[in-house]
């Protein structure tokens, strides 16, 4: 079972990804991850995608769609994957869907978190976390039980993220709407289009996420 998963940045995507990799040993497809590893791994394709990202040139769409497609012969993603920052653009989604097609893998959903901007914006510009130990908190919604003391490992010093300002989330905002904005006619008309309400409790949208899962 295999689906992409929509979601502007904040939207919680990241944590339902983890919870899809755990619950159900579905493997999460990060096209930045998997490019470092295919780069790392001193392979003919690695050694090709070494050579364009030298040159400071887009990885072509169909040496990404070669990446995934050998990705998804490995063992671990038998059970699925969850295409993550890719595709973004519809010609992308048309080689993508081809490449499934062919290996008799289809897409279950594209299952979109919705958002509400402002809102979002308060909950990214609120968060920081320990400096020791990386626990996250935020500044209305989960404050430590003591101020100033990290819950988990009793640590004072705390960081924030410096691209957590609302400006910087208003334009990463921005990105994922003109990015995103081009494949979802092209799988609503397929169908495939799913939302789920990206502001709700994790657990609410997981049991969402769960129901399209299990339809």
């Amino acid at each position: 079972m295999n689906i992409i998963l929509l979601g502007a940045p904040g939207a919680g995507k990241g944590t339902q990804a983890k919870i899809l990799v755990a619950e159900r040993g579905m493997v999460q497809l990060s096209t930045g991850d998997m490019l470092r590893a295919v780069r790392a791994s001193g392979s003919e394709l690695g050694k090709r995608f070494g050579e364009v990202m030298d040159r400071g040139e887009l990885i072509p769409d169909a040496m990404m769609i070669e990446m995934i497609d050998a990705r998804l012969d490995e063992p671990d993603c038998r059970n699925g994957a969850i295409f993550d920052g890719f595709p973004r653009t519809s010609g992308q989604a048309e080689a993508l869907d081809e490449m499934l097609r062919r290996k008799n893998l289809p897409l279950k959903a594209v299952i979109e978190m919705t958002v509400d901007e402002n809102a979002l914006v308060d909950r990214i510009t609120g968060r920081y976390s320990c400096e020791n130990c990386g626990a996250g908190y935020h500044d209305v919604y989960q404050r430590p039980s003591v101020d100033g003391v990290c819950d988990a490992c009793g640590h004072t010093t705390f960081k924030r993220r410096p691209d957590d300002n609302a400006q910087t989330v208003r334009d990463r905002l921005t990105v994922y709407r003109r990015d995103t904005a081009p494949i979802i006619p092209h799988y609503d008309a397929q169908g495939l289009i799913q939302r789920v309400d990206g502001m709700a409790d994790i657990d609410d949208v997981r049991a969402a996420i769960a129901a399209i899962m299990d339809e």
